[in-house]
């Protein structure tokens, strides 16, 4: 089998999509079969994958999409199925049809509530909010716009139960093309760090003594990275928080760190290589995830198999893999007191650190590469035969 994916983001970049992307991939080849990969990327030739990447680099966004357009329409045509993993993916889907080839698509988020939240035309309303309210003219063009990419595509696979029921409960989607598989996790396990979390900090060139508060995330308003630094003014002076990623609130966040007085405890590490992703989980004390909206993390499962406690808002697919009080602890969004609170009683607390650090080692199986692209893979042949 043939298999073309797209994703929105590829290593060296961070990001759910860098994760999966390059994981099913590998999976898929090892399975006998051919893939390629069309992906938004800032490194123009990445390398050391067994399989071909077309990098789409960085640039007005239009011309990205268009360029990521006959991308995919040349490498579909000698494909037996497209999978799209993308939030815009009208373009994608379209490449893929005019090819004449069987789309699927895996869903990561309500593109057209991104698309709104992000220009501001649903005035901050978070996605279960927006999936329950009608809006203006631009709202309900990117709603019909994406109905139509949905339409083409012959399957739709959600990575969590939240999202599955989106396109069937607001887009009329029947439930028999939709799929949850969840997302895999296939990289660095907790046994796989053998450095102390001192020998880390050390390595990171980080200081010994703070407790440190990691997150790691695109910096996009829905990450609310400035709710976690709120947090963080309710917190002792030797609680400082490490954030690994970048994007487009970066400056703003800096800036708000800076006129909470807090511009000595928060740091912004910017695109963190990847491979130092499991030194910094293994040097920080607790990692926090505060966003509005996550699909399925794959930050939460790298972080849980990695073995760090969580702390993380309880909205969308975050309670599929943290279960409050089992294996981390989930807290309202846009709640800085409850956040704080939860993360002191952590960092207050070893016992319980290393109760949730277990029971979320244990909950990994769930999410295994094996299990879950296995049920892709399953999926792509039907489409393909």
């Amino acid at each position: 089998m043939r298999v073309l994916l797209t994703s929105p983001v590829f290593p060296p970049d961070l990001g759910g999509p860098a994760v999966y992307v390059p994981s099913l991939g590998r999976f898929l080849v090892e399975r006998g079969h051919q893939v390629e990969v069309v992906a938004f990327c800032s490194e123009p030739n990445p390398s050391g994958y067994p399989f071909a990447v077309r990098a789409i680099l960085r640039g007005p966004l239009p011309l990205r999409y268009l360029k990521a357009f006959f991308a995919v329409l040349r490498a579909a045509r000698s494909a037996d199925v497209v999978y799209v993993n993308e939030h815009l993916a009208l373009l994608h889907v379209l490449a893929g049809r005019l090819a004449g080839k069987p789309v699927m698509i895996r869903i990561m988020v309500d593109g057209a509530w991104e698309i709104s939240h992000r220009k501001g035309w649903i005035d901050g309303d978070d996605i279960v909010t927006f999936e329950g309210k009608q809006y203006g003219w631009k709202v309900q063009l990117v709603r019909a716009l994406q109905r139509r990419w949905w339409g083409w595509c012959t399957r739709i696979i959600a990575c969590s139960d939240f999202l599955r029921r989106i396109p069937i409960d607001r887009y009329g989607v029947p439930e028999a093309k939709t799929q949850l598989i969840y997302n895999a996790y296939h990289g660095p396990k907790a046994s796989d760090v053998v450095a102390t979390q001192r020998e880390a900090r050390e390595t990171l060139g980080l200081r010994a003594k703070p407790r440190y508060v990691l997150t790691i995330c695109r910096l996009m308003v829905w990450k609310g990275v400035d709710g976690i630094i709120d947090a963080l003014s309710m917190l002792p002076n030797d609680v400082e928080l490490l954030v690994a990623g970048d994007g487009d609130m970066q400056e703003a966040w800096t800036r708000h760190a800076a006129e909470r007085g807090l511009a000595q405890r928060v740091h912004f590490l910017g695109n963190v290589p990847y491979k130092q992703i499991p030194l910094l989980v293994r040097a920080s004390d607790v990692f926090v995830l505060n966003s509005e909206y996550e699909g399925l993390s794959h930050t939460l499962l790298e972080v849980s198999a990695l073995g760090a406690p969580i702390v993380c808002t309880g909205v969308c697919g975050n309670p599929e893999v943290v279960e409050h009080e089992v294996n981390g602890l989930l807290v309202p969004p846009k709640s800085p007191q409850a956040l704080s609170q939860a993360i002191a009683r952590i960092l207050a607390d070893p016992a319980l650190a290393a109760r949730f650090v277990e029971a979320g080692l244990a909950r990994m199986e769930r999410f295994s590469r094996e299990r879950t692209f296995g049920e892709v893979e399953a999926a792509l042949r039907r489409l393909a035969s």
